[in-house]
């Protein structure tokens, strides 16, 4: 037998106290919590919040593991199987606050990732990382309290975390590089970017594995993490949306340059204000560049809120400078060769 003739008063006594503790438990759970709950809220509704899921079910737990502790120690069992119930009793109290740490530091996480300047879909890929090492640390404490020698178990998990690492050398390089663009925030989600291979679209997704891009005709392009990380980016949204736009024109060798000038500014000036897209207190400027082969060629700079504006923008300035042009009687020519034939007697 596990226990030997028990005096009933004691083991009456021990089932008071493991009850006792319990009902603590659970009024603090469900009452006097939600008030401390409440009462947090008015520092901070966000770390409130943090806490009262980190804590949810604990304090019943805890009084439950209280009460077990307190009831073992006051009943007359043999040593052994007191120290393996204490045990017991501890492990599960180590591991319970494992669980509420985990809790919020996954949770810091999370919040972290959602201020840095708009939030990543995907960037629970940090906390997930996070509360794992944090439930490994419990597991090695417990280990520990149990009198297991965790370093051989340190040491096996070395070698084969590098077994795995030789394994999976490419899934885990694509692992950190998510980390690394989650951390550095080159790109974000909703952001215009463009790769040095050709691939360009609204970053959708950053996984822990890949990104997805949104191309303008709504396809999907996948691009593995390692690739983003070491790939040259153009990123159109950084450091602010707002995009200067040039477009080429060019006029004939008759025109009047001053002119056409005043007439351009105007015409994009009337652009840049109608559109809702166009930055309005910028000024368009026009600045003439080269000699072509059958026209003056120079560039209209315009500025609008964001990459796809442009389009908008490149459209209404060419119909309109096209309609003013012939107004003005302004010749947009067309590509002349002039070929000299030399005749051979």
């Amino acid at each position: 037998m596990i226990l030997s003739i028990p005096d009933m008063k004691g083991l009456f006594l021990s089932l008071a106290v493991f009850l006792l503790c319990n009902a603590i438990g659970i009024i603090i759970s469900k009452g006097i919590w939600s008030k401390v709950t409440r009462i947090t809220t008015h520092v901070s509704e966000e770390y409130a919040e943090i806490l009262g899921k980190a804590l949810q079910g604990m304090p019943a737990l805890w009084g439950a593991l209280l009460g077990s502790y307190s009831a073992i120690r006051m009943v007359e069992a043999k040593a052994e199987w007191l120290r393996l119930l204490d045990g017991i009793v501890v492990a599960a109290g180590i591991f319970s606050i494992t669980m509420v740490t985990a809790r919020i530091f996954a949770a810091m996480a999370t919040i972290y990732a959602r201020r840095a300047e708009g939030a990543f879909p995907s960037a629970s890929i940090l906390a997930n990382i996070i509360e794992a090492a944090t439930y490994v640390t419990g597991v090695l404490i417990i280990l520990q309290t149990f009198g297991v020698s965790i370093a051989p178990i340190l040491t096996a998990l070395g070698v084969g975390g590098l077994a795995v690492a030789l394994a999976l050398q490419d899934t885990l390089a694509n692992v950190f590089s998510g980390l690394h663009i989650l951390l550095a925030k080159p790109i974000q989600a909703g952001d215009y970017i463009k790769l040095s291979t050709g691939e360009e679209g609204h970053v959708m997704d950053i996984s822990w594995r890949n990104t997805t891009i949104r191309a303008l005709g709504n396809s999907l392009i996948i691009v593995p993490n390692q690739k983003i990380a070491s790939a040259i980016i153009i990123n159109y949204d950084k450091p602010d949306r707002e995009l200067a736009v040039s477009v080429s024109v060019g006029v004939s060798y008759a025109s009047d340059l001053d002119h056409v000038e005043k007439v351009t500014l105007t015409v994009a000036k009337e652009v840049m204000d109608e559109m809702a897209a166009g930055i309005a207190n910028f000024e368009p400027v026009v600045r003439f560049h080269t000699f072509g082969d059958s026209s003056i060629l120079l560039n209209v700079i315009l500025r609008v809120e964001g990459f796809i504006d442009q389009f908008r923008m490149k459209h209404e300035l060419i119909k309109r400078l096209h309609t003013r042009y012939n107004r003005e009687g302004i010749e947009i020519p067309f590509p002349i060769r002039t070929i000299h034939m030399k005749s051979v007697d």
